[in-house]
């Protein structure tokens, strides 16, 4: 089994971080490709990722529905192996959830849905998130020593890439802020002129007017400085950091 973990697709993560749109692209290619490898003839696996959030745990991709509804049956119960792996950062296995002692109303609802053996593996995303890839199969004993260490290379690698990722993310967003609030500033500085013409006044009496107004109309500064500017201009302000 574990050398089908260890090629493509699976294996090439940051080709598949790069082909994702976003990372729920990602997790969602990142899931498909566990399960397609870790399932054989006859024996079915299913994968998910849980994500840990203060009031309700959620699932932000699966290998399929069928995934999703397996998650959603220790949410029910509160615990669970893939809820405990990604709390205590440790692997959680269950060779056969008819007699594994440690959850036995999970256990019994999970076997009743034809899970027979189940696998949690934290990702390490360095304190961003808490959150655990979910290996469910039809058939106890599905996982060996080698098998488990092979999931969990695979996932240490996509934590090291979802934590590119995100950082990515933030940086794009902050970029994105920022030329906002460039661009906003700008308006702004134009509406402050136009005043400025139209009363005579000095930049800091223009401000004050354009404030006073904007809280009489109970609007945000922005927006009434794009207003003016596009009633003189004849339309939206523009400046060199648009294309």
């Amino acid at each position: 089994m574990t050398e089908h973990l260890t090629g493509a697709p699976v294996a090439n993560l940051h080709e598949m971080l790069l082909a994702s749109e976003d990372i729920s692209g990602f997790l969602g290619g990142f899931t498909a490709s566990m399960a397609q490898a870790l399932s054989s003839d006859g024996d079915e696996v299913w994968c998910a990722v849980t994500l840990l959030r203060p009031k309700r745990s959620v699932t932000v991709a699966a290998s399929s529905h069928h995934a999703e509804a397996l998650d959603e049956i220790q949410y029910h119960y509160g615990d669970g192996p893939c809820l405990t792996a990604a709390r205590e950062h440790r692997v959680v296995h269950v060779p056969d959830t008819r007699t594994d002692p440690r959850w036995p109303a999970y256990g019994k609802a999970a076997a009743a849905n034809g899970i027979l053996s189940a696998l949690g593996v934290p990702f390490e995303l360095g304190g961003e998130a808490d959150a655990g890839l979910n290996v469910y199969a039809n058939q106890p004993d599905k996982y060996d020593e080698a098998t488990i260490e092979v999931i969990q290379r695979q996932v240490a690698q996509a934590s090291t890439i979802l934590r590119l990722a995100v950082r990515l993310a933030r940086h794009r967003d902050t970029e994105a802020d920022l030329q906002a609030a460039m661009a906003s500033r700008t308006t702004i500085d134009l509406a402050v002129g136009i005043v400025m013409g139209q009363n005579r006044c000095t930049q800091d009496k223009a401000f004050d007017i354009l404030r006073a107004a904007s809280s009489h109309r109970n609007i945000k500064l922005r927006k009434l400085a794009a207003e003016l500017v596009a009633t003189v201009g004849k339309g939206p302000a523009t400046t060199h950091f648009q294309h």
